[in-house]
């Protein structure tokens, strides 16, 4: 943008005079003009390395934060991350959700797998939500009351665009209705596709709970969710609009969910959310809602997202793929990932490669692979060391999946701060007997616990999630293999839980 003119002509050396006053002498010239006035006439050298221009890596910014964004007002925001370090960063007014993030990412040197996520964390209600990339942070920041202590976090949340990728799993067949010309079945990529078209909607119902406005009490109401906004009914299961009372619209109101279950609102459940007008008097213009399971509440909120957003959700979720040759809707494969299917194991001890086929071998050469290290590393030791010292170290602490003395409650809470997709796991120090340890997981929306108990044999210690049937010389080398083989699990470790620090 050109630079506004000045009010009174410059005089012959670019200085601005002063109406009514003699012009001022001419400064001495010194060095540093001479040297401004030099740099102004060089010509424009071509830049040598067009290719770094346009480099994949040089994309991850928006224009918002490119230089020519200095001219623009700038605010400062504070972010968090899981341990409570915090960053401040001085960012333009008009920024978006996912250049914040995208900014984090360049300054900690993260790889972007477009899973990271800008949340907010209402402390007073207890409330939080996934802020959507397109959102502009200064206006989510600008809703906060004066006395709020509120917060931004960072951190990875896998199940942000999940439902673009695993329809089956965010849409039951129970709570799904379509428009009486609807005949054919649909399938949930069609689903979808009604979701995002501006014509036609599915109509999401169910029983949920709802608190009275002014009062302490919970109601079990059924619920419709059309079009036009969110509806109970005040006779049963009845969908005639004479008996459909209008609960709420969102074009005004962001969606929450509750991160303290009973503490704070006396749900009958932990699996609340509310909405919240944005420019919010306090508590008392919250709209709360409870369902009875994950699986129905995901259902209502997934719903509710694309309602409000529709086809910029789907937009969002292209941004990292556009330009990108054989992308189809609704079938891509997020950058640097790895297909399950492509994930074999492999022999690689002879003078070929080959694949192994039968699970028996399998599991005989990742543990003959273990201790094999295990030998290495005890040959590497120093003088201060030991094979029993080695053998004895807790060389799982270093990983970013291993959390040393959290609750069962909290390994539950990092879990779903960083999405209920399957596969999203932790392991940790048992509770309950200090000698184990606890794999936690995340599958079909629910959070399963599975312990892990050392086995000694012949003077060596094993770990094994099935009774010994499966034994591995450290949970490293567990871990590693059960990303490979679902085993005894019911389904393959995918997303770690890590606690990053800024």
């Amino acid at each position: 943008m050109a630079a506004p003119l000045p009010a009174v002509p410059p005089g012959p050396r670019g200085e601005v005079r002063s109406p009514g006053r003699h012009p001022p002498p001419p400064p001495p010239p010194d060095r540093r003009t001479k040297k401004d006035d030099s740099v102004l006439e060089i010509p424009s050298i071509p830049n040598p390395f067009p290719e770094l221009c346009c480099s994949p890596f040089a994309s991850v910014l928006s224009a918002s934060l490119l230089p020519k964004a200095t001219s623009r007002k700038k605010q400062v925001i504070k972010v968090y991350s899981e341990d409570d370090t915090s960053k401040a960063l001085e960012v333009p007014t008009d920024i978006t959700a996912r250049d914040v993030c995208q900014l984090l990412i360049l300054k900690n040197h993260y790889i972007d797998d477009h899973n990271w996520t800008l949340f907010e964390h209402l402390t007073h209600t207890g409330l939080g939500r996934a802020i959507e990339d397109h959102e502009l942070v200064m206006e989510v920041q600008s809703n906060w009351g004066m006395q709020e202590e509120n917060k931004f976090y960072f951190r990875k949340y896998y199940a942000k665009y999940e439902f673009f990728k695993n329809p089956v799993s965010f849409f039951p067949d129970h709570m799904l209705s379509f428009p009486n010309e609807t005949n054919a079945a649909i399938s949930h990529s069609g689903i979808l596709q009604m979701f995002l078209s501006s014509s036609t909607y599915p109509e999401i119902h169910g029983y949920l709970h709802a608190k009275e406005q002014g009062k302490k009490s919970w109601k079990k109401l059924f619920f419709l969710l059309r079009r036009s906004g969110l509806y109970f009914s005040t006779k049963g299961t009845s969908k005639e609009p004479r008996h459909l009372q209008f609960f709420c619209e969102f074009s005004n109101s962001d969606m929450y969910m509750s991160l303290t279950g009973k503490k704070i609102s006396g749900a009958p459940t932990n699996y609340g959310f509310c909405f919240k007008p944005n420019k919010s008097g306090g508590t008392r213009d919250l709209k709360q809602l409870c369902a009875d399971d994950e699986q129905s509440r995901t259902c209502w909120m997934t719903a509710i997202r694309l309602l409000k957003y529709g086809m910029q959700l789907y937009q969002n979720y292209m941004q990292p793929y556009q330009g990108r040759s054989g992308c189809s809707p609704l079938n891509i494969t997020p950058m640097r990932s790895i297909s399950e299917n492509s994930l074999v194991a492999m022999d690689f001890s002879g003078h070929r490669s080959r694949i192994i086929e039968n699970p028996m071998e399998v599991l005989s050469v990742a543990v003959e692979e273990g201790l094999a290290w295990r030998r290495r590393g005890c040959l590497r030791l120093n003088s201060h060391g030991s094979p029993i010292a080695m053998s004895n170290m807790a060389i799982h602490r270093s990983q970013s999946w291993f959390h040393h003395k959290i609750s069962r409650d909290e390994a539950q809470r990092l879990i779903l701060q960083h999405g209920l997709v399957d596969g999203v796991f932790l392991v940790r120090d048992s509770q309950s007997n200090p000698k184990t340890f606890v794999l936690s997981l995340s599958h079909g929306l629910k959070i399963k616990h599975f312990q892990i108990v050392p086995l000694e044999d012949d003077g060596k210690i094993f770990y094994t999630l099935d009774d010994g049937q499966t034994r591995f010389t450290d949970l490293i080398q567990l871990v590693e293999f059960y990303q490979l083989n679902k085993g005894v699990l019911p389904c393959k470790l995918k997303h770690y839980c890590a606690r990053i620090a800024l």
